[in-house]
C-alpha cells in the first residue's frame, strides 16, 4: 500500500519513481490461475502450446497471460524453480517496455528470460545486453533449458567469438551479448565491402541487464573502431625529462585532478633540458674537438688556465628551444601526454601491468577493460612509463555511444537492482519508465549510519579494528573497495592483524564467481574491488547453502563493509544489496574520511570546523552532511558529462545516418556504377569491354566505399580537434554569450555539407587511374588499401580536458576553499588575475555564469558568506 501511495504521489509531482504496478499485479494473478491448466501437459504438449501462440505482431494481454503460465511451468520443470509473483510482474512490465527494479536475489535473470522469450514468441528478435562476457554466457547457458522447452532459440556472444560464431549467434531469437560487443559488431558491419561480411541483424528489442550500469554509467564512454597506422613511441628523452619535474613547482594539477599543466618554470626547465640534449650530439660530431678534450690534464689547473685562450672551446651554450614553435609542437604534445601519464594515471588504480601489457581498469566495475585503451598517444605514454612494448596506434574509423546504439533498437526494456535513483536520466535519455517490484520477502537488512573520520589513516585504522571485532564473532564479511591498489593495501593490513581473508579484484577476475559465491560462509572475510562479482548470488552458507547456514543466520547474516562512499549513492546501494537477499538477515556499514577522493574533489568545506574524538571520528551534523553533498555534486557532474557527451555526439550520429544511407545504396545496389559511369564514362566503358561489367561494378563499389569511409574518418578527426578547442572559441566571443555546442554544431555542419560530394569526386579520380584486371581491383596499386589491422576499444571522452577547462577549474578553486581535511586553516587560494581571459577579470561572483557560481546548500547564513570568500 505504501508503495502505491508513494508511486501516485510521485506521478502527481511529475517526478520519476515507480509506475503503478496494480495492472501487472492483477495480470500476475491471472497467470497463476492459468497455470493450473498447464500442469497436466507433457513437455511436447507445452512446447506445442507455445508454438500455437506464435505471431508476428507481438503478444496481446490475454496471450501474455497464457504464455507466462506456460513459461512459469517450464522453469519449474527444467530448473526446479517456481517463479515468484514479483518475477511475473517484472516480466509483464518488461514486455511493456519498462525498466524493472528488483532487489538482489529476487530472480531478475529468470524474469528477464520470461520477457525475452515472450518477445520472441511475439515475432521479435531480442538482444539481452549484459555488462560482461561472463554474465552473458552464464545466463544464456543457465536459461537454455527454459528456452528450449518453450521452443525459443538462444545463443550468446563473447570477446573470443569468431565472426562466423557471431553471425550464427545473432540469428537466434534471443542472443545474450555484452553491450560493448554488439556495439563493436555494429561498427565493423558499417565498414564491410560486401554484405556477406556482416554479422549482426537489424536491431529490434534490447533487454538490458544491469540497466543502470549499461544505460547510465557505460553511456559516457564511446565505443571506437580503429585502423592501424603506425607505432606511437615516445622519445626516451621525453620520459626522462618528465620524471625530473616537481609537483607545485614545474607543473600544477587542477582542483578536480583531471588535468595537469606545466608552469612557466616547468616550461623553462623542459626547454633547457631539450637544448642540452641537442647540444650533446653536436659536440660529439666534431671528432678533433673530442680528442683534444680527452688530452686535457685535469690536474694541471695552472697550465689549463694559462693555455685557456688557445684551447678550442668544447662546451658551447645549449641552443635555445621554444616548445611553442611550430616545429616543436609534436614534442610539446609528447611532453603533455607523458606528464599526464606520469602524474595522473596510477598503477593498480587506473591500470594494471600484467603479461608485459598495460591493461586498463573499468572504474564502474573494478574489472579489467580488455578492449579499452587511451587515445591521443596517452596509451603509448603509459606503456613508456611502465617500460613495456608500445602497441600500435591508429586512426578512428568510426565510433558510437552506448546511448546511440540503444536508441537504434525499436523497443527497450531492462532490469536492475537500482533504477529509481536514475529514473530522471532514464526518462531524459531513453524515454523509459521505471517499475519497482517489491521483494518476495521483506528486506530485514540493517544499514548502519556512515562512519566519518578526519583523515584516511584514522579511517583505515578504525576499519581494520571493526573488521577484526566482527570477524571474532564468525559473521561472514564482504568488504567493498574502490580500486585494486586499495584492496591490496587493505589485504596487507588484514594480514598484519592476522585476519584470514580472500581478495577479489581485477587481477583475479576469472575466479570472481567462485570466490564471491562463498562470501556467505561463516568466518569468511572477502575483499572485493568495486562491484566485482555482481550478478552472482551470495547465499548464506555458501553456494549450496550447506556450510553452517543456520549459524550465518544466527550471527546476523552477511555483513557488507564499504571502505569509502562511491560517487553515487546508487553504487553504495548496489554494494549494500549484496546482503539481505530473499528476506535473509544482513547488515551494512560504510567508512569515509574528509581525505577521501570523493570529499576532496566534490565537497565545499567552507565554514567547517571539525572536532573529532580521540580516534578521529566526526559525528557533528555539518561534517556528516558533507558526504551527502559530495555525492550529490558528483552525481550531478556525471549526469552533466553524460548529457554533454550526448550533445556532442547527437549531430555526429545524424550525419553518420546520412552517410550510411548512401553507403548502403553503394553496398547493396549499383549506385557506384551509375555515378562513376557518368563521371568517367570513357574509362568505365573501356574497362567493361576489357574485363566485363561485373568486375567493373565490383571495382566501382570498392572504390566508392573506400572514399566514403576515408572522408568520414577525416571528418571524425576534424570533429575531435574541433571539440578540443571549441571552448576557446567561446571564450574569444565572450563566454556568457556563446555556447560551445552551438559553435561546434555550426562548424560540424559546414564540414559535412560537401562530404559525400567530395567522396564522389575522389572516387572518380581514383577510378580514372585504377588498376583493374580480370582478377578485379588491385586495391593497393589503385591507392585504396584497407587497414592492415583493425581493433575496437572504449575511450574516455576528452581525457585531457581543454585549456578553457583548466582556466575555469582554477577560477573555481580560487572561489572555493580547500578540502575539509585541512579545515582548521582554510585560506582562499591566491589567484593571478592576469591568467584569466579578459572577459572573466573583475567579475563579481553574482555576475559569473551559472556554471561557475559556488553552490551552497547550508542553512546557515554564515556558511553562505564563507562560501563566497
Amino acid at each position: 500500500m505504501a508503495l502505491k501511495i508513494t508511486s501516485r504521489f510521485r506521478r502527481l509531482l511529475q517526478r520519476p519513481g515507480s509506475i503503478d504496478l496494480g495492472p501487472y499485479e492483477r495480470l500476475s494473478q491471472l497467470v497463476l490461475e492459468a497455470e493450473e491448466s498447464v500442469e497436466p501437459l507433457t513437455d511436447e504438449e507445452l512446447t506445442e502450446s507455445v508454438s500455437e501462440l506464435r505471431t508476428t505482431g507481438g503478444l496481446h494481454e490475454d496471450e501474455q497471460i497464457e504464455f507466462l503460465a506456460l513459461a512459469r511451468d517450464a522453469a519449474r520443470r527444467t530448473l526446479g524453480e517456481s517463479a515468484f509473483d514479483g518475477q511475473i510482474v517484472g516480466a509483464l512490465a518488461m514486455l511493456q517496455g519498462r525498466v524493472v527494479e528488483m532487489a538482489t536475489g529476487e530472480g531478475k535473470t529468470l524474469a528477464g528470460a520470461f520477457a525475452a522469450a515472450g518477445y520472441a514468441v511475439g515475432g521479435r528478435k531480442v538482444h539481452v545486453l549484459a555488462v560482461n562476457d561472463y554474465l552473458a554466457r552464464r545466463d544464456a547457458e543457465w536459461m537454455a533449458p527454459v528456452y528450449e522447452l518453450l521452443g525459443v532459440t538462444v545463443s550468446h556472444v563473447g570477446q573470443a567469438s569468431t565472426p562466423e560464431e557471431r553471425r550464427t549467434a545473432y540469428q537466434a531469437e534471443v542472443c545474450y551479448v555484452p553491450v560493448s560487443e554488439v556495439g563493436f559488431d555494429v561498427l565493423r558491419d558499417r565498414l564491410v565491402n560486401d554484405v556477406s561480411e556482416r554479422v549482426t541483424t537489424e536491431p529490434d528489442v534490447a533487454l538490458v541487464d544491469e540497466a543502470d550500469s549499461v544505460l547510465i554509467d557505460e553511456a559516457r564512454v564511446p565505443l571506437v573502431l580503429a585502423g592501424a597506422t603506425r607505432t606511437e613511441e615516445l622519445d626516451d628523452d621525453v620520459v626522462q625529462i618528465v620524471r625530473t619535474l616537481r609537483a607545485g613547482v614545474d607543473y600544477e594539477i587542477d582542483g578536480d585532478g583531471r588535468t595537469v599543466a606545466l608552469t612557466d618554470r616547468g616550461t623553462d626547465k623542459v626547454e633547457k633540458a631539450f637544448g642540452e640534449r641537442i647540444a650533446v650530439p653536436e659536440a660529439d660530431a666534431t671528432e678533433d674537438v673530442a680528442d683534444a678534450s680527452d688530452d686535457v690534464d685535469e690536474t694541471d689547473a695552472d697550465a689549463e688556465d694559462k693555455d685557456a685562450e688557445d684551447k678550442v672551446e668544447v662546451e658551447a651554450a645549449p641552443p635555445s628551444v621554444n616548445l611553442y614553435d611550430d616545429e616543436n609542437l609534436d614534442r610539446l604534445t609528447q611532453i603533455n601526454v607523458a606528464l599526464h601519464a606520469e602524474v595522473l594515471l596510477r598503477k593498480d588504480v587506473d591500470y594494471l601491468v600484467r603479461d608485459g601489457k598495460v591493461s586498463l581498469i573499468n572504474n564502474n566495475r573494478g574489472r579489467i577493460a580488455k578492449l579499452q585503451r587511451w587515445p591521443d598517444g596517452l596509451q603509448a605514454a603509459v606503456e613508456a612509463k611502465e617500460a613495456v612494448p608500445v602497441s600500435d596506434s591508429g586512426e578512428i574509423l568510426d565510433s558510437i555511444t552506448v546511448q546511440a546504439l540503444i536508441k537504434g533498437y525499436k523497443s527497450l526494456c531492462g532490469m536492475t537492482g537500482t533504477a529509481v535513483v536514475v529514473g530522471e536520466s532514464l526518462q531524459e535519455f531513453y524515454d523509459v519508465e521505471v517499475a519497482v517490484v517489491p521483494p518476495n520477502k521483506p528486506n530485514v537488512r540493517k544499514d548502519d549510519i556512515d562512519r566519518l573520520y578526519l583523515t584516511v589513516e584514522q579511517k583505515n585504522v578504525a576499519l581494520v579494528e571493526h573488521i577484526a571485532e566482527v570477524h571474532e564473532t564468525g559473521r561472514p564479511i564482504l568488504i567493498g573497495t574502490h580500486s585494486v591498489e586499495e584492496s591490496e593495501q587493505l589485504s596487507d593490513r588484514l594480514e598484519a592483524a592476522e585476519i584470514p581473508h580472500v581478495v577479489l579484484n581485477a587481477k583475479n577476475d576469472a575466479e570472481e564467481a567462485a570466490i564471491i559465491a562463498e562470501a556467505g560462509v561463516p568466518g569468511t572475510v572477502t575483499v572485493s574491488t568495486q562491484m566485482a562479482g555482481r550478478g552472482t548470488d551470495i547465499r548464506l552458507g555458501g553456494k549450496d547453502e550447506t556450510h553452517d547456514k543456520d549459524k550465518a543466520i544466527e550471527l546476523g547474516g552477511l555483513y557488507v563493509i564499504g571502505t569509502g562512499l562511491h560517487a553515487s549513492r546508487r553504487l553504495d546501494d548496489q554494494l549494500r544489496g549484496r546482503a539481505g537477499r530473499q528476506g535473509d538477515p544482513g547488515g551494512s556499514l560504510f567508512f569515509a574520511s574528509l581525505g577521501d577522493e570523493l570529499v576532496v574533489r566534490y565537497s565545499v568545506s567552507s565554514g567547517l570546523r571539525p572536532h573529532p574524538d580521540k580516534a578521529g571520528r566526526l559525528t557533528d551534523r555539518k561534517s556528516i552532511g558533507m558526504l551527502d553533498h559530495a555525492q550529490r555534486v558528483a552525481d550531478g557532474a556525471n549526469a552533466e558529462l553524460h548529457r554533454t557527451t550526448w550533445q556532442y555526439h547527437r549531430l555526429t550520429g545524424q550525419q553518420r545516418s546520412i552517410l550510411l544511407a548512401t553507403r548502403e545504396e553503394v553496398l547493396t545496389e549499383d549506385l557506384a556504377a551509375t555515378e562513376l559511369s557518368e563521371r568517367v564514362k570513357e574509362k568505365y566503358d573501356e574497362l567493361v569491354e576489357e574485363h566485363g561489367e561485373d568486375k567493373v561494378k565490383d571495382a566501382a563499389r570498392r572504390i566508392a566505399l573506400h572514399h566514403l569511409d576515408r572522408r568520414w574518418t577525416d571528418h571524425l578527426a576534424y570533429l575531435a580537434d574541433l571539440r578540443e578547442g571549441i571552448h576557446l572559441r567561446s571564450l574569444a566571443g565572450g563566454i556568457v554569450h556563446m555556447k560551445p555546442i552551438d559553435e561546434f554544431n555550426k562548424s560540424a555542419i559546414a564540414s559535412f555539407d560537401t562530404l559525400i560530394a567530395d567522396a564522389w569526386k575522389d572516387a572518380a579520380e581514383t577510378f580514372a587511374e585504377a588498376s583493374i584486371t580480370d582478377a578485379g581491383l588491385d586495391e593497393a596499386a589503385s591507392g585504396v588499401p584497407r587497414p592492415t589491422a583493425t581493433w575496437t576499444y572504449l575511450v574516455n571522452d576528452n581525457p585531457f580536458g581543454t585549456e578553457a577547462d583548466r582556466i575555469l577549474g582554477r577560477l573555481r578553486n580560487a572561489i572555493r576553499p580547500q578540502s575539509g581535511a585541512e579545515a582548521e586553516e582554510i585560506l582562499p587560494e591566491k589567484f593571478d588575475e592576469d591568467e584569466l581571459p579578459e572577459e572573466l577579470r573583475d567579475v563579481d561572483d553574482a555576475d559569473l555564469p551559472e556554471e561557475l557560481r559556488e553552490a551552497d546548500d547550508s542553512d546557515d547564513e554564515d556558511d553562505v558568506k564563507d562560501s563566497k570568500k
